[in-house]
């Protein structure tokens, strides 16, 4: 039998693949490789974003240790701050001798104990204070203004004004040039001037009851002495224009009380034209001279209004007016009584809350000797309802041309009908004028009673001239240095106060 030949022999061993199928097996091959890349990205990917994520978390451990780190830095500065603002408030307070303020302040700072700072400056204060001597009430004495001379050629034109009018002004009435001078010898003289409450403890029972005994801690420095402050008539009287004095009181922008002024030019300004501003200003730069932030009394009349605005119920009415009053309104067709009380009611409340107090003046600048109580009833109401509608009630008052109610005894409502009135009306400091003296107290558990000194043009002449039996200023300043040259002289007793 013929053998067959090799091509035609079945073949054995591996089987060639197709074309098809190498091509499916290339491709499973491309899928392995690239999932096995895939696989190999993914993990480096999972890598590189765990560690960027580690870096990203840490970036911002370490940005929130920042922000946390500042915080309390500024927390700390800011408490420092707010420590050191308590500290600088304490010393002001101490500069008035207001020890006990000041280390009461300083304690209420939280864990103030545990600032050497403070403990030191309370232990400071503490010494300073025992080194204060009680000074007495009963020999305090009590000086008095009216409103400031601010341009002297005015005052004194004799083409203008009467001799009678010269010789008011040059009387009753002190400059701007001698009211700072007396201001600063008295405070280098060591004068510190104290509100007369300072004067007395009040004691109120379960009926309301006020009484009063002598102040026995009106502590001061060995070599500082006590005074006490008023001014008289802050209305701008009709009679004061173009004269120069101050036009009114006004509010600035910082809410510091100031007073308006127009010059003999028309020029109108605003600054210390007198003494409530002038004696606040030395005040802030002389703590010092004030007994714990202490201001003076202002004793008020009505009958031209008030601070230089036309209060009085007349300009609203048009009933009952002065000629100067009636000449007022018609050069002024616009007044607005309503506006003129709110804007005098503003100046009221800076004018207290820069520590000074307000008192009755009477409303018609009455003479209360002689008076009946019915009288003087009637003058009472009007200021009730005309002034104190604008400066809030008081409990002292201050008698117009330096008189009083009574002898130099004291005062008993059981005999006395005008002071059982004004004892009723709640008045309990009661102040006249006497200048024979440097000084005049009478204190009883009802009330407070103090003569004033004039610091005026009068009583500086007659020191100077000789004419007083007793110069009274003699411990306060120096009249010879103090008294203006622009004063026609001599000076006498003619005129209205």
């Amino acid at each position: 039998m013929p053998q067959s030949s090799g091509r035609n022999k079945k073949k054995t061993g591996t089987r060639r693949l197709s074309r098809a199928e190498r091509r499916r097996r290339r491709q499973r091959q491309i899928i392995l490789r690239t999932t096995a890349l895939i696989g190999l990205m993914l993990i480096l990917i999972g890598g590189i974003f765990i560690v960027a994520n580690k870096i990203l978390l840490e970036n911002n451990a370490r940005e929130e240790a920042r922000r946390i780190k500042a915080a309390e830095i500024d927390a700390e500065e800011q408490t420092l701050s707010d420590r050191q603002a308590v500290i600088d408030e304490a010393a002001e307070i101490a500069r008035g001798y207001d020890y006990d303020g000041a280390i009461a302040l300083l304690e209420s700072e939280e864990n103030y104990d545990t600032s050497s700072e403070i403990i030191n400056a309370i232990a400071g204060y503490t010494a300073a204070k025992s080194q204060l001597e009680a000074k007495d009430p009963l020999t305090v004495p009590h000086i008095f203004y009216h409103s400031l001379i601010v341009d002297t050629d005015r005052a004194f034109d004799s083409s203008k004004w009467s001799d009678d009018e010269i010789a008011g002004i040059n009387a009753w009435m002190t400059t701007v040039d001698e009211f700072d001078k007396i201001t600063q010898q008295m405070y280098d003289n060591g004068w510190v001037l104290v509100k007369l409450r300072d004067l007395v403890v009040e004691s109120t029972d379960a009926d309301g009851n006020v009484t009063f005994s002598k102040n026995n801690q009106l502590l001061l420095p060995a070599d500082k002495h006590p005074f006490v402050l008023s001014i008289d008539d802050w209305s701008y009287y009709h009679s004061y224009e173009g004269k120069g004095y101050g036009d009114k009181a006004v509010v600035d922008a910082n809410g510091d009380v100031k007073v308006q002024y127009t010059d003999a030019a028309g020029n109108v300004s605003v600054g210390d034209y007198d003494v409530v501003p002038r004696l606040n200003t030395f005040m802030e730069a002389h703590p010092d001279g004030a007994y714990k932030g202490a201001r003076g009394l202002i004793a008020m009349t009505g009958y031209n209004g008030v601070f230089g605005y036309r209060t009085d119920v007349a300009y609203k009415t048009h009933e009952r007016l002065g000629s100067d009053q009636s000449a007022w309104l018609n050069a002024h067709p616009n007044f607005d009584w309503n506006q003129e009380v709110e804007d005098a009611k503003v100046v009221a409340e800076a004018v207290k809350k820069s520590g000074w107090e307000f008192a009755c003046h009477t409303w018609g600048h009455l003479s209360v000797t002689g008076k009946s109580a019915e009288l003087l009833a009637t003058d009472q109401d009007k200021w009730q309802n005309t002034v104190a509608n604008i400066t809030g009630k008081t409990d002292t008052i201050i008698f117009a041309h330096g008189n009083d109610i009574g002898t130099w005894k004291n005062y008993d409502a059981s005999t006395n009908d005008v002071y059982a009135y004004y004892r009723s009306m709640g008045y309990r400091f009661y102040c006249n004028v006497d200048a024979s003296t440097e000084y005049w107290v009478q204190m009883t558990k009802e009330y407070v009673r103090q003569g004033r000194i004039d610091c005026d043009g009068l009583q500086m002449w007659r020191a100077l001239s000789g004419a007083a039996k007793k110069n009274v200023f003699e411990n306060l300043f120096d009249v010879a240095s103090v008294f203006d040259p622009a004063r026609p002289t001599p000076v006498s007793a003619t005129g209205k106060s």
